[in-house]
């Protein structure tokens, strides 16, 4: 993948001009889509399959009066008046027939309906207009909502003096989250760090512009999708919020990469190049991370969720794009302007040389003995001080980090999840006003009433049925009131209104659910009815539960792909199984101080928080997905330097401090932009993201400062060599992600091997395969000429195939180097797939038929196994016509072919293999290489 990107990077260098001139026709075509088939958002959820939403599902049909989405206008008389007197009644009475002929409205039912319990308050100060819709919230026409609003207002003018009114309810209780002044803090911090990291306005510019372009495609797709399907209001803020963040970041660590190039005096389109092939590896790996873990939220089985993932993912995956495309493009722009200038010598500095040079010329008599002081790139002191704090006394470190993110992670245990309603609103909201209200002179469990409802076709007395169950319900504690409870027109179908005392996120609501839900049996057997709970309350207790229940499942398949991905990129047992732990430290840490902002009200005020309560049912597996990848970032660009040093220097617990000082600036600078990123969300932001934004704050900030930066230097001197080490079995097992790009670092050293021009097709040197105890072949060494054959024999046939699947790119050997095509074997096997063809002409049923099918796709070279198996005379002139052919049609076209050949006898070949009078030939058995080895486990 380095190698591809590598090329890549080079393309959008010198193709700056194309590849910025498309970016900006992506975005003006979706933009055009986004405003051509947006059909908005919705703010409703719905998790099929739970028992209340079967239930509204199934009042839609026959029960529509009560399935649809509600409303609530609250009049409150003058102080020392009532809503009986005659200058309220009337005017609420005449609101009610406004708001029956309003158009999508399917009932407005009067507080002084003799068949209405409950709509008027104790003290007779407060009526309550129950307004039913037609459809469900999110198919509220915008002309039924303004009509709603214009007479709440005409209601407003119409009462006395000293009234109060507010309209509210279910259609008004989630607001649609709109951007503020706020957010743009988020930005401005990102800029300064920006500008500090890379030390140019120029390079701080270019993080800004990517994640802004790769933010207005993410959110315009998001606008397009509504034309296919409902998406929630909070789906295209979580793209944006995230999108900034890591489009922002993911354009610092390819820019840090090639100023720190630059600076070590690299040409400045081979480090644009180099900075894709290595700092690009490592910005996939970290957006792969991401994505997988967001696409993960399908887990929990629940679409609106599920939709919220998938756009949060394409929103990353178009940063990660943008990354390793636009960024070189820009780079290419920016040319030599972004070298960064010599640093000056400190006098420190100057003075020590001055002396050191007077010393030399005392004793030497003579100057010049020592070099002019250079002007080099110094280690940062604050992060050398910090990783020698860290790594002093590394069990004391790691007992303390565990034992403060422990201590701050407590108060998750209480952390309570609920949809949102009006309550956490903004106060001066009209629903919120609406909600206060109706909290104030009724209690709060009229704001979250809830719905029992089952058919009663078999009742001969449906009236005295529906009166049995208000009767045994209205017993039950936890029950305020039971205002309603009634047939339908055709007597089929009965709903009970339940009131609870506990407002509609209370606990004391959920328990009433639980305890109507547990009684289903008891009502069965002696009323035969079937019930269930239902309402908007109802449906916001079930997606809670739906998705606390998905949490462990969602966090097994996150840790377990921490665990295989940190494996195939480290090499490692010990490092994923810390860097996973300090995740899940992590995420505890970021629960726990979300509890205590919004369960418990510490520092509630300073961020704006209307209300303590639960917080949104989705936080904490969106939490865990997101914070997964971004933790996954900071370990990967950390821990990848420190590796690298050590596989170069043999030294672990030096590594340790070498890759930290190297790799800390640019991890320091991408958390304290995430963090100001997340943290601009919160003050001003909407009820669903703060809680989100917060959590993702905190856990940014924990992990990059306090686990990957405190706790993971101090595991790894505790583990010094043993931190690095993988059963050899397992390394062979794993795929190699090459995230640091050591195989671009391979080709770019082995450019002018074995000589720069050389035209062969293919050059081996020192080649060994082992397989278990079997050493198939050991130091082999050869040069094929683009249009030479090449004889491998031997006396095992396993020996000859494994040299020419190697050859083919098809295995990999153990070591040694081999060129085939101008690629690197081992860096760029599929592009030696797709030029060199394998035929096992001993397992083909039509050895003709599978050789001409291969040579059709003009390979470069193709490799038979097997030929002096075939021992059909006739089948053996065929391939020797094929191959003919093929070579002479391939010299005129300019081109060439190569033949490999694997056999046990290479003297019977002249007569079937053109060329073989004059080929390499390589015998494994008389080199002695097909001998049992003894391979260490």
């Amino acid at each position: 993948m380095s190698s591809l990107l590598y090329s890549l990077g080079r393309w959008a260098f010198r193709a700056r001009g194309i590849v910025v001139g498309a970016w900006i026709l992506i975005l003006a075509l979706v933009g055009g889509g986004a405003l051509l088939f947006n059909q908005g958002l919705d703010n409703s959820i719905s998790i099929p399959g739970t028992e209340s939403q079967k239930a509204l599902d199934s009042l839609s049909t026959t029960f529509p009066q009560v399935s649809g989405a509600s409303a609530q206008l609250v009049v409150v008389a003058p102080e020392g008046d009532s809503v009986n007197d005659d200058a309220v009644e009337q005017v609420i009475l005449d609101s009610v027939d406004t708001l029956n002929d309003i158009e999508g409205i399917a009932n407005a039912v009067s507080p002084f309906d003799e068949n209405i319990d409950g709509a008027i308050s104790d003290n007779e100060r407060a009526a309550i207009i129950s307004i039913q819709l037609e459809g469900s919230q999110y198919e509220v026409t915008e002309a039924t909502k303004d009509a709603l609003k214009d007479e709440a207002d005409a209601l407003a003018k119409a009462l006395p003096d000293g009234s109060e009114s507010a309209l509210g309810g279910q259609l008004f209780s989630t607001g649609f989250p709109t951007l503020s002044a706020t957010e743009l803090i988020g930005v401005g911090v990102a800029l300064l760090v920006l500008i500090l990291t890379f030390g140019s306005f120029l390079a701080a510019g270019m993080p800004l512009i990517t994640a802004l372009l790769g933010v207005g495609i993410s959110v315009a797709f998001i606008f397009i999708a509504t034309a296919f399907g409902s998406i929630t209001s909070t789906t295209p803020m979580l793209a944006l919020m995230l999108g900034l963040a890591v489009g922002i970041d993911y354009a610092l660590f390819i820019i840090s990469r090639h100023q720190e190039q630059l600076r070590d005096g690299m040409d400045a389109e081979e480090s644009a190049a180099r900075s894709v092939a290595t700092a690009g590896s490592a910005v996939i790996f970290a957006g792969l991370t991401v994505i997988i873990a967001l696409v993960g939220l399908g887990v929990a089985g629940i679409p609106f969720l599920t939709i919220m993932g998938v756009s949060a993912a394409a929103g990353v995956a178009v940063a990660v794009i943008i990354s390793i495309t636009l960024i070189p493009a820009f780079l290419g722009f920016a040319g030599e302007r972004l070298r960064p200038k010599s640093a000056k010598p400190s006098r420190k500095a100057k003075r020590a040389h001055a002396a050191a040079q007077a010393q030399v010329e005392a004793q030497a008599g003579s100057a010049g003995s020592i070099e002019p002081l250079a002007s080099t790139h110094r280690p940062n002191r604050f992060f050398s001080g910090w990783v020698k704090a860290a790594t002093r006394f590394p069990i004391v470190t790691i007992l303390g980090v565990v034992a403060i993110l422990g201590l701050v992670s407590a108060p998750a245990l209480g952390l309570r999840l609920a949809l949102p309603d009006a309550g956490g609103l903004p106060e001066d909201e009209p629903a919120r006003v609406t909600y206060d209200l109706i909290s104030d002179n009724f209690g709060e469990g009229f704001n979250g009433p809830l719905i029992v409802t089952g058919s009663i076709v078999t009742s001969t007395d449906p009236l005295g049925l529906m009166d049995d169950l208000k009767s045994e319900i209205e017993k039950l504690d936890g029950v305020e009131a039971v205002p309603l409870a009634t047939p339908n027109e055709t007597a089929d179908t009965g709903i009970v209104q339940v009131i609870p005392t506990g407002g509609p996120d209370s606990v004391a609501t959920k328990d009433l659910v639980a305890e109507i839900r547990s009684m289903h049996d008891y009502f069965l057997e002696e009323y035969d009815v079937d019930l269930s709970v239902t309402g908007f309350t109802a449906v916001g207790i079930d997606v809670s539960d739906k998705l606390g229940g998905a949490l462990l499942p969602f966090g097994v398949i996150v840790v377990g792909l921490s665990l295989i991905l940190l494996t195939m990129v480290f090499r490692s047992i010990w490092v994923p199984i810390k860097a996973t732990l300090g995740y899940l430290l992590s995420v505890c840490a970021a629960f726990g101080v979300v509890a205590l902002v919004f369960e418990h009200g510490w520092f509630a005020d300073a961020l704006n928080i209307t209300r303590e309560g639960p917080v949104i049912s989705f936080m904490p597996i969106i939490l865990m997905g997101v914070l997964f990848g971004l933790a996954m970032d900071y370990e990967v660009f950390l821990v990848a330097r420190m590796r690298e040093d050590y596989v170069h220097s043999g030294k672990a617990k030096e590594s340790v401090t070498t890759g930290f000082i190297g790799s800390a600036k640019v991890v320091t600078a991408a958390a304290i932009i995430m963090f100001a990123v997340f943290a601009a969300f919160v003050p001003e932001g909407d009820t669903n993201i703060k809680p989100i934004a917060l959590g993702l704050a905190v856990g940014v900030f924990v992990d990059a400062f306090i686990v990957r930066m405190t706790l993971v230097p101090a595991v790894l001197a505790l583990l010094g060599e043993k931190a690095w080490w993988i059963p050899k079995w397992l390394d062979r097992v794993l795929p190699s992600f090459d995230v640091e790009g050591e195989g671009v670092a391979k080709e770019i050293e082995l450019r002018n091997w074995p000589t720069a021009g050389s035209t062969d097709i293919a050059t081996a040197e020192g080649l060994t395969l082992d397989a278990g105890a079997t050493r198939l072949y050991e130091n082999v060494s050869f040069s094929l000429p683009q249009d030479g054959t090449l004889v491998v024999s031997a006396g095992r046939d396993t020996s000859v195939t494994a040299l020419l699947l190697t050859l083919s790119g098809r295995m990999l050997s153990d070591s040694g180097i081999l060129k085939v095509a101008g690629y690197v074997a081992s860096v760029r096997a599929a592009s030696v797939r797709s030029r060199v063809a394998f035929v096992s002409l001993s397992e083909a049923s039509d050895p003709v038929r599978d050789l001409t099918d291969a040579l059709r796709e003009k390979p470069r070279m193709i490799a038979l196994d097997g030929i002096d198996q075939v021992t059909d005379a006739v089948t053996r002139r065929n391939i020797y016509d094929a191959l003919v052919s093929a070579r002479s049609a391939a010299m005129k076209g300019d081109s060439t072919l190569a033949i490999a050949v694997g056999t046990a006898s290479p003297t019977t070949l002249a007569d079937a293999i053109p060329g073989v009078e004059t080929a390499v030939e390589l015998n494994l058995t008389d080199s002695e290489l097909a001998h049992e080895a003894e391979v260490s486990a």
